[in-house]
This record gives structure tokens, sequence and C-alpha cells, in this order.
């Protein structure tokens, strides 16, 4: 039964994918608390950095009107050598404030880069702990090129936001909030047409930005979707070359590709449109205030301000106009930010949503350990590697621990389960394989067989029915102990960047070279290993892509033989291999399986002619079950299946 039933990776047709272009509510707040987490020295310094950048910017033109009122003005009446060192004095204060404005600002944009880069190094931390305790279903519905984009995408979206768009925000909140009290200290009147001109770009500048803002978040999305696509395809290249997909590929791809560049499209206009406009805003509040503060001045008209002069100066229309143009610059740069904001919050939203997933749920509380036998045949724990096992199993109701032996035995009682709600794969499955029996499953696609598998190794849990493995509800049984105890073959074989002895060894991580050379010798691998140009140290790329797949298929069947477990599952594990090439490995199955309890599924009936006991399986129902004589007697459809009356599908 096939489980990779994937949710559609999007809609290409214009219209956002809802779940994924929303921003969660307390994005932010959770974010910063994030970051202050693992930075609040660094953060202090910032603030205290920026703070004295935005403060310096407005005590130098608060200088700057000192010295034309009451230096400049002065000199050219009694003369410029009468106000020279006042005027040297003047300028060399102002200059240093301008070079410790500098050197703040350095000091933050160092610090911030420090703390976003050290950021995105423990969110990708975080974020692989915890796909690392995902459950198989996930993956099953979640398309990989998509996750992938949490990595790359959601993560440069939010680098942008925290080490730009963030310190570049608080900045420009600060020097707004200095340069509007200096105003205020200087002329109310002046400040008050400043403020209307500076309300109208603010909400011209808010509509462009929320434009902005919300293409941004779908373009977030149509990204994620177009890389799953595309993903995918590259994952099944050679199905789309075989079947001549290539153009109608093309064509689904462009559909995705046309969503993404009109959602970008929209995205960048409204954000390139935005700084020349507030620029030009910008432009006009500056002429509007020189005109104003030279009407004013002309005229001597009474100045209304905090503490400063009665009359509009030459000196306080200066200051002004470079405030002016200062706050200009400020009010644009932050809405420039608000697109960058947004999409940084969509990717830490998205970001945030993977590492909010549910883990997968283990509580038992049997574990499986190594046991030895003393001279009474009592069981004893020990930290030798023997391949003897047991289960230790605590009893919480009498605080005591027991010992029970570890003999394969796994039975399945009345089992019902579905994938989908409503839609059950598997209906009152009962059937028991004893200790070191061979039992096999066959029958047609989709009857049930490989989620039987599923469900022993507990990659799903089961709504009705049980599960015993040696009398103990494997519901009890921690999963990674229940895992140990199971190696499995599938019949899709991964393998890793890396050298054949690491691909081996991944079965078992502390195996020793000579025990991946057994292993690989039991599953007949050892020969075609050997031809390879550097042996068992020749590296294998793009999931071993220069093996054929039977070479494939043997590496993880050597990788199932390294791990050296009491029982295995074998789904379809020779079904990528030749006749002759499985003969060879039958032999070496043989030598692993003795002793074991196994559970292979096949669609070659030849190769469960010797099993213990037979499941024939149809749609999700054991219909029939007994030894292959036993069958062949019945003439029932395993009989049918073997003298080719008919075919499994």
């Amino acid at each position: 039964m096939s489980k990779n039933k994937k949710k559609p990776l999007g809609k290409p047709d214009g219209k956002p994918i809802p779940k994924k272009a929303i921003i969660k509510k307390g994005t932010f707040s959770r974010l910063f608390k994030y970051i202050w987490k693992y930075n609040k020295t660094r953060l202090i310094i910032v603030a205290i950095s920026i703070v004295i950048a935005s403060i310096g910017t407005v005590l130098a033109s608060v200088i700057l009107q000192q010295l034309i009122d009451n230096v400049i003005r002065p000199g050219i009446v009694s003369g410029l050598s009468s106000v020279s060192q006042k005027l040297i004095t003047m300028i060399l204060f102002m200059g240093s404030i301008y070079l410790l404005s500098v050197f703040a600002s350095f000091i933050y944009t160092r610090i911030m880069a420090n703390v976003t880069q050290s950021t995105l190094y423990r969110l990708r931390i975080d974020m692989f702990d915890k796909m690392e305790t995902l459950p198989v279903k996930y993956y099953d519905t979640h398309p990989h090129g998509e996750i992938m984009s949490t990595y790359t995408n959601d993560t440069d979206a939010l680098r942008q936001l925290i080490g730009q768009s963030i310190p570049s925000v608080f900045q420009a909140g600060l020097t707004m909030i200095t340069i509007v009290i200096m105003m205020l200290s200087y002329s109310i009147w002046l400040t008050l047409v400043v403020l209307l001109v500076i309300f109208v770009m603010i909400n011209l500048s808010k509509k462009i930005a929320g434009g902005s803002a919300k293409y941004m978040v779908k373009q977030q999305s149509s990204l994620a979707a177009e890389e799953g696509f595309v993903e995918e395809l590259i994952e099944g290249q050679k199905v789309v070359k075989v079947f001549n997909y290539e153009e109608e590929g093309k064509a689904k791809f462009n559909k995705f590709n046309n969503k993404l560049y009109r959602d970008s499209k929209k995205a960048n206009t409204y954000s390139n449109v935005l700084m020349p406009i507030m620029g030009n805003m910008g432009n006009i509040m500056y002429v509007i205030v020189a005109i104003v503060g030279g009407i004013l001045m002309i005229n001597n008209v009474s100045n209304i301000s905090i503490g400063g002069s009665p009359y509009i100066t030459l000196g306080i229309v200066v200051v002004f106009l470079t405030s002016v143009r200062a706050l200009s610059q400020t009010v644009g740069q932050t809405s420039n930010q608000v697109g960058m904001i947004s999409m940084g919050l969509a990717g830490s939203s998205r970001i945030f949503k993977l590492m909010d997933q549910p883990s997968e749920e283990d509580n038992g509380y049997v574990t499986l350990v190594r046991v030895e036998k003393d001279e009474q045949g009592n069981l004893i724990e020990t930290k030798e590697r023997i391949n003897h096992w047991a289960w230790k199993h605590y009893h919480k109701g009498t605080g005591l621990t027991d010992l029970v032996e570890l003999k394969g035995e796994i039975v399945l009682e009345n089992v019902n389960f579905c994938y989908v709600p409503e839609q059950e794969v598997l209906h009152d499955i009962t059937f028991y394989g004893k200790a070191g029996q061979k039992v096999a499953l066959v029958g047609a696609t989709g009857a049930g067989k490989t989620t039987i598998t599923n469900l022993i190794n507990r990659f799903y849990d089961i709504p009705d029915g049980k599960i015993r493995y040696d009398g103990i509800n494997i519901r009890k049984i921690r999963k990674p102990d229940l895992r140990r105890s199971l190696g499995i073959v599938l019949q899709d074989v991964n393998l890793f960047t890396g050298t054949v002895m690491e691909n081996i060894r991944y079965g078992r991580l502390n195996a020793t070279d000579e025990q991946c050379i057994d292993a690989a010798k039991l599953a007949n691998a050892h020969d075609f290993i050997t031809r390879l140009p550097d042996g068992y140290q020749s590296v294998l790329d793009n999931n071993g892509s220069n093996l054929s797949q039977g070479q494939r298929q043997l590496l993880s069947i050597a990788r199932a033989a390294v791990a050296d477990t009491p029982a295995m599952i074998l789904d379809e594990a020779t079904s990528s291999i030749d006749t002759r090439t499985e003969e060879l490995v039958q032999k070496g199955m043989d030598n692993l399986m003795e002793g074991r309890t196994v559970f292979v599924i096949a669609h070659r009936l030849s190769t469960v002619k010797n099993s213990d006991a037979i499941m024939v399986m149809d749609h999700g129902r054991i219909i029939e079950r007994g030894t292959h004589d036993q069958l062949l007697g019945n003439k029932g459809v395993y009989y049918q299946l073997y003298t080719g009356a008919f075919e499994l599908e």
C-alpha cells in the first residue's frame, strides 16, 4: 500500500495559498524573544549605539544653528577674525559628533551582522533537530521542495529582516522622535508645517507599502510552491524522459513560474515606486519649509517655541531644512522596509510553523538491552556486545523491572487502519509470526502489505486493535528500541553521499570495517564492490546514481545485515535484482534470516515458497493463509497466482 499521498503543491492559477500567505499573530514578538535569548549583551550594545547615532544627528543640527546665528552672522558684521577661535572650536565639536555617530553606526552594523548569522545558525539547528523528531506522516504529506524552501528562501528573508530592517526601523523611529522634539524647541509653526507634510507622506507610504507587503508574502508562498514542483520533477527525471513528459512539465512549470512572476512583479513594483515618491515628497516639503520659513523670518513674525528664539532666524530655517531632508529620508527608508519586514515575518511564520509541528509521540518505557544467561538460565543485563537481547520492562504498578527475552514473536490482533479518515486501508487484520518464522505477505499493489510493516515499525499508530512484540504491546516499547530490533530492507533504496563503506555502516554506526565487509559478503555485494574504482572507499553521490538498481539494492541488504537485528522486514528486497543474482542473494538472505523472525513482502512468489506462513491479502484483508503447499492444495487465489491463472497487478 503506497502511503505517499502528498498534498497538492499549490494552485498556480493566481490565487494565494491561504495557510502559507498568512503571517501568524505574535510572530514578531516570538522572533524577538528568540533573538534576545541568545544575544542579550549584543542587543543592548546595539541599542545604545543606535541611540548615540540618532542623537548625534540632532546635536549636529543644533550646533549648526548656533554656528550660524551666534558665530557666522556676528562675524560678518564685526569681522571673522573676532570669532575665528569660536568658529574653529564649534566646527571641531560638530566634526567630533559626526565621527561619534559614524563610529556608533559602524559598531551596531558589525554587531547586527553577528547577531543575524548566529540567529540563523541556531534556527537551522533547531529546525533540523525538529525535523528529526517529526513523524513519517509529515514527510508523506508535505512536498520536500517546500520544506527545503524553509531552509533557503525563508531564512534568507529572515536574514534581511534581522540584519537590515529591524535596526533601520529602530534607528528611524528614534531619529524621527529626536528631530521632532528639536523642531518643537525651535518653532512650533514650522514644526506644524513639517508634521502636516509628514502625515501625508506616512499615509501615502502606508498605502503603497501595504500593497508591497501583501505581495511579498504571496511571493514567498509562490516561491515555495515552485521549488516543490521543481524538486519533484528533478527527482522523477527518468520518468519524465521515459514518458516524454518534458513539454507537459514545461507547461506546468510555466504556470508556477507565471504565478511567482506576477506576485514578484507586483511586490517589487510597489516597493520600487515608493522611494522615488517619498524622495519627491521630501523635496516638496523642503521647498514648503524654505518658503514658509523665509516669509516668517523676513516679516519678523513672532515665533512660538519651547525655550527658543522669539523670532525665526536664518539659523533656525537652515536647521529645519537640514532636518526636513533627514526626516524625509528616514520616512522613505522606513517605508521601503515594510515589504522586507513583511517578507521576513512571512518567512519567520513558516519557520515557526515547521518548528511547531507536533513531534512523533513516544510514550514507550520498555527498552531493548543486551543480556546474557547465568548458570541457572536467568537473564542478566550486560554491556558486552553479544547477540542476545531482552526487553527491559518496568512495571509502573509494582515498581519492579523484569527482562523478557527477545524472541521475535509478533502478533497482530484485529488491526484496523486508515491514512485518511473514513478510507480504511486495513480491515480486521489478525495474524502472528512466531519466533524464528519467515512470514510472507503477498497480494496485489494496494492490498496493504507495506502498510502492515509501517505499523510494526510504528511509523503510524493504529486506532483499533493491538500489535504485540514478544507479548508486549508495541505502544509500550520506546520507538528507537523497537526499530533497533527490526532490520528493514525497503523497495525504494536510499543511499547517501559518502563512501560505500559509510553507506553500509549506516546500519550500525559503530560497526568495524571487517563487520561491514562481512555484511557485504553475506548480501553477495562484496564482488561488485571490489570491482569499483576505489572499492569500499568509492564515493557515492546523487543517491548512488553511478550504480545499477540491483547494486543499490544489494548495498541496502548489506546495510540491514550489518545492523544484526533480531527481526527483519524485507519489503520487495529482491525486486530489482536479476534472477541469477537473486539466487545468490537468497542464499545470503537465508543465512541472515536464520534464527530471526522475518516478514517478507514479495511479488515474486518464487521467493516466498520456503516461508513458514504465507498471507494472501486483497483490499486490506487477509483472504488466505498457510504454507506454500497448503495454499496450492486449497487451489484458491494463491494457487491461481502461482500457476499463472491470473497475475498480481
